[in-house]
Formats: C-alpha cells, sequence, structure tokens
C-alpha cells in the first residue's frame, strides 16, 4: 500500500504533472479563491443581524486552519514526491485537528446563543438564584465558570489543540521513522528514499490524530447534533451545525481504509487516501461560509421587499381619512393573522395589498400593544433576537408607569421625588438588561450616539449596583472596535453563568438610592427605542409573518386532508 499522500517504493522522486493531478491543483486554486471571497464578504457583512450573533472570529479561524489542509492535500498528489518525509505528518498533525477543535468549538456556540435567547421567551425564562454572587469560591475553577462563554470556549480549545500537538511531537521525537539519530530502537525504516517516505506516511506514529479525529468526528459532534434537535431557527444555524456533524462522520474512516485496504489501490490512483476528509471539509466549508452568505442575501432581499411594502403602503393610504381606514384595515390583517390567516396564501409576495397592510410600522406596534407574546416567543426562540421584542415591552411598560411629575405635567415635590426615584430604577433596570455593553447579556443594536447618551445617565448608577461587569478598557460609545481584526460588531453575550444573574437577582432586592441625573426624563428611551423599532419591523417582522402564513397553510392542508379522509 501507498502513503498518506499516495507515494510507493517504486514512486519517482519528482513532480508528478499527470491530468488527476493538475486537475486537483486546478480545483484546490478554484475553491481556495471561493472561499476567500466568501470569508471576505462574511467579515463586510458582520453587522447584519443574523452574523452579529455568530461567533466569526472563532468559525473563520477554524475554516483558515482547516483550508490550509485541504490545500495541501490538493496539491499533494503533484508535489507530494519532493516534500520531505515528515511533512504530510506535521500537516496531518497540526492543521487538521486543530481546525476541528477550533470549529466544534465555534458550532457549541449556537446552543449556548439559543440557551440564552429562552430567557426572552414568554414562560421560557430561567431561574436565577439571588445568592450566586454570594457563592463564590476560589480557585480556577470557579474563576473559569465566570469567565465568558467565547473565552471558556477558546480555552478549552487551546487545551485539546496543545494535547494534540504534545503528542504529535512526542511521536516524532521517540520514532526513529523520521529521524535516525535519536528515538526507540527499532522503530527505523530501511529502503530507497522513497520506500522510506511511504513508511512514514503510515503507522503508529499518526495514532493521536487518529484519535483526534474520532473524538471530534464521533463523540463531540454527535452530542451537538442531538442537543440541537429541538432547535428551529430563521437563521438556518441548525441545518449548517447538522449537515457539519454529519458531513465529518465518514472522513476519518473511509480515510483509513483507502490507506490500509488493499482493495481501494485502484481508486488511490484517482484519489488519494486524505481526500475522504477533504470532502468533510469541503462540507463545512460550504456550511460554515457560503449558507451564511446564502442567508445574508436572503435577509437583504427580505428586508428590501418589506422596505418597498411599506412605501407601497404609504402611497396607497395618502388621502382623506385615509389613516383611519389603513389602520382598521391592519389591525383586520393582524387580528387575523394570530388568529389563522383566511386566505392560504403562503407568501408574503402573493397578496400584494394583504403585504402592504401588514409590513408597516403600523402593525408592528398594533401587536406589540395587543398582543406581544407571540412575536416575543418567535424572536427569541427562532429569530435568536429576543432582546429587540423585550426591551420594546419592557420600556412600553415603563412608559405606562411614569409620573406626571417626571413629564413636566406637575410641580416636583417630596412625594413626587420618590416617584421619580422609583421610575429611573425601572429604567435603570431596562438599562442594564438591554442597552449596557457591561451588563446585558444581549445589547440591542443602537447608534453609538444614542448608547453614549444613555451611558451617561444611567452607566455610573449601574456600576454602582451591579458593579463593574466589564473591561475598564472598552469605550462605550464605540464597544466594537478594540482592535482592527475583530469579527463581532457588537459585544458578544455574557457568557458567565453569574453575570447576568446580577442584574436579575439585585433588581429583586437592591435599589439605586443616588442623585437622579438631571438628563433623565420620560422620553430617555425614545431613539432607542425608534431605532430598535425599525430594527424588528425590517428584520423579524417580515419573518413572522411568513411563518404565521405557513403555519396557517399547514394546518389548512392537514384539515383538508383529514376531511378528505373523513
Amino acid at each position: 500500500m501507498g502513503s498518506e499522500l499516495g507515494l510507493t517504493a517504486d514512486s519517482k522522486p519528482q513532480a508528478d504533472y499527470s491530468p488527476i493531478s493538475i486537475w486537483w491543483a486546478v480545483w484546490g486554486s478554484f475553491w481556495t479563491v471561493a472561499v476567500a471571497l466568501g470569508m471576505a464578504y462574511l467579515i463586510k457583512r458582520r453587522d447584519t443581524p443574523l452574523l452579529r450573533i455568530r461567533s466569526l472570529g472563532l468559525s473563520l479561524s477554524a475554516i483558515a486552519l482547516l483550508h490550509l489542509y485541504f490545500t495541501a492535500v490538493q496539491f499533494g498528489s503533484m508535489y507530494g514526491a519532493l516534500m520531505p518525509g515528515d511533512a504530510q505528518y506535521w500537516i496531518m498533525g497540526t492543521y487538521l485537528p486543530c481546525g476541528m477543535a477550533l470549529f466544534h468549538g465555534s458550532n457549541s456556540y449556537f446552543l449556548h446563543v439559543a440557551k440564552l435567547q429562552k430567557r426572552f421567551a414568554p414562560y421560557e425564562t430561567r431561574r436565577v438564584d439571588p445568592a450566586a454572587y454570594s457563592k463564590r469560591k476560589p480557585g480556577l475553577i470557579s474563576l473559569f465558570r465566570r469567565l465568558d462563554y467565547t473565552t471558556r470556549v477558546v480555552v478549552l480549545v487551546v487545551i485539546a489543540m496543545a494535547i494534540q500537538i504534545f503528542l504529535t511531537v512526542l511521536m516524532w521525537v521517540i520514532s526513529r521513522k523520521f529521524h535516525r539519530s535519536w528515538g526507540i530502537p527499532g522503530t527505523e525504516v530501511y529502503g530507497s528514499e522513497m520506500a522510506q517516505k511511504t513508511e512514514q506516511g503510515r503507522g503508529w506514529e499518526w495514532w493521536p490524530g487518529v484519535f483526534s479525529q474520532v473524538f471530534w468526528a464521533w463523540i463531540v459532534a454527535p452530542i451537538i447534533l442531538w442537543r440541537s434537535r429541538n432547535i428551529h431557527d430563521t437563521q438556518g444555524w441548525r441545518v449548517q451545525t447538522i449537515a457539519c456533524a454529519i458531513a465529518g462522520l465518514p472522513g476519518t474512516p473511509m480515510w483509513l481504509i483507502a490507506l490500509y485496504v488493499p482493495g481501494m489501490e485502484p481508486v488511490n490512483k484517482y484519489l488519494i487516501p486524505p481526500q475522504w476528509l477533504c470532502f468533510s471539509i469541503l462540507a463545512i466549508e460550504i456550511c460554515t461560509v457560503f449558507i451564511p452568505c446564502w442567508e445574508v442575501m436572503r435577509h437583504q432581499s427580505l428586508r428590501q421587499e418589506t422596505l418597498d411594502a411599506i412605501a407601497q403602503w404609504e402611497k396607497r393610504t395618502k388621502g382623506n381619512n385615509a389613516d383611519d381606514k389603513s389602520l382598521g384595515s391592519t389591525a383586520t390583517m393582524v387580528d387575523s393573522m394570530l388568529s389563522g390567516w383566511k386566505s392560504t396564501n403562503g407568501s408574503v409576495k402573493t397578496n400584494s395589498s394583504a403585504r402592504e397592510s401588514i409590513l408597516n410600522m403600523s402593525a408592528l406596534e398594533y401587536v406589540l400593544d395587543r398582543n406581544p407574546t407571540p412575536l416575543q416567543k418567535f424572536s427569541a426562540l427562532n429569530d435568536f433576537s429576543g432582546e429587540n421584542v423585550a426591551f420594546l415591552t419592557s420600556v412600553t411598560e415603563w412608559k405606562a408607569v411614569i409620573p406626571p411629575a417626571l413629564r413636566g405635567v406637575t410641580e416636583k415635590d417630596d412625594s413626587s421625588k420618590e416617584s421619580i426615584r422609583a421610575c429611573f430604577n425601572q429604567a435603570l433596570f431596562i438599562y442594564a438588561e438591554f442597552i449596557s455593553v457591561h451588563h446585558a447579556e444581549f445589547p440591542v443594536n443602537i447608534s453609538s450616539h444614542d448608547l453614549k447618551k444613555l451611558d451617561s445617565i444611567f452607566e455610573e448608577p449601574a456600576r454602582i449596583l451591579f458593579g463593574n461587569g466589564g473591561s475598564a478598557d472598552t469605550d462605550p460609545a464605540t464597544p466594537f472596535n478594540k482592535s482592527t481584526f475583530d469579527f463581532d460588531a457588537r459585544p458578544s453575550p455574557i457568557y458567565s453563568e453569574f453575570s447576568q444573574s446580577s442584574v436579575s437577582a439585585i433588581k429583586e432586592r437592591a435599589q439605586y438610592w443616588g442623585e437622579v441625573p438631571a438628563a433623565f426624563d420620560a422620553t430617555v428611551f425614545d431613539d432607542a427605542e425608534k431605532s430598535i423599532k425599525y430594527l424588528v419591523l425590517t428584520n423579524t417582522w417580515p419573518k413572522f409573518i411568513r411563518s404565521q402564513r405557513r403555519i396557517s397553510v399547514d394546518s389548512a392542508e392537514t384539515l383538508r386532508s383529514t376531511t378528505e379522509l373523513v
């Protein structure tokens, strides 16, 4: 049998320019350019809501390492005979397992985001231990658990990579197959130069890499696959995770079969053994790079469709008494949507008048005022943007209890000052839970100008009440510009098991008793509320409408089938 790159004792120490080798080299070059363009597109569009929630830094770093291995294999059949004898060993023992470790670390991010978003869904809130902070214990384990989730993943991945590299170096050191001056006696290989290279391409020295592949593909991936079975998101994230987990399963077994089963020799002439691993990498790159690119394009198309529908609706409703008529039409359409569509049109595009009546701010505000629960549940469990709707409903509840003194309707006396303080504390909790880059799990996406204005009012009281909660080196106005290679356009969720519980727990047992800032008034959240409403209107709202239509169509088809059977 041949080696990792298909070498045999009869191979000549020269480049192979056969049609098969040229084909793989051309294919590798083409695919490298495509992947690079896809990654550049994702980095450029990282502000898109569906990319902001992802850990692009981890996933694209994983893709970079995996693609280094992929490229080396594509050119392996052409230049394999000229490579140093242990080059293939180092490529297999470093790029591939380290890339897989990073990739599955980024994949676990999906499960964690889905878990955290449940707190924004009605009846799905997490239980919080008010004494969580009093139970902190010293030690490395406690310190590790208090780290944010991304840092914890990076730490675990680095440990796994360090173990893999250590074992790879250890096998290389103790085996005389790669060098004759030291190592375990009896592990030497003899013969011609190509015979030695052939033996170096297989053997027990490779088993740390094999074990690593089995661990990530056959243990970690199925666990992630099982845990994601009940998650149904609108961003293609679950599909990506499932596809990558399944695609990684056959790679290692087929690689071993191709390397050690004599019957695979005819196949190996056209498909060297590591190409089977490259098929898994190919699927991973499609799901991690190109599916998100397609999702971004689809999001932009849906957003433009929504803006066009709004423009058509505004144009159609101009005129005398048009506002009253359009409001009544909007209310009717929304009530019909929430109770089950009277129409069975499955696409937002099929009914122009209905689309224009429902895809507008009036319809969204009607739902937020009358019955926000379905939208809030959808945004949290399916769109992973539950913080936006939760913020809007919290601000609405806060505005309903604003005291007259804060509105300037009455004079401020001692009793009204207490009411203003209570109102400020409620607003402070909204700020800490949804806006603060130091305390919020999922900070809502508002402009730096609006964020700076709210920080000037609430940040100091929030730090007094909840602690620092984040790095002091972060500029509150531009929290995402810490480095030039920062993929995440907003701070990642706070993943520590204690961090968010501080806001929830303290909310139940403490209040801010300092001086209420003079800039605090009834309009403090108006700009942020307007910005988030527009974001929900152009992002979550059209997806919600489509999901409601789809549910209605499925229900109608089920009812029709049942009627026909009866």
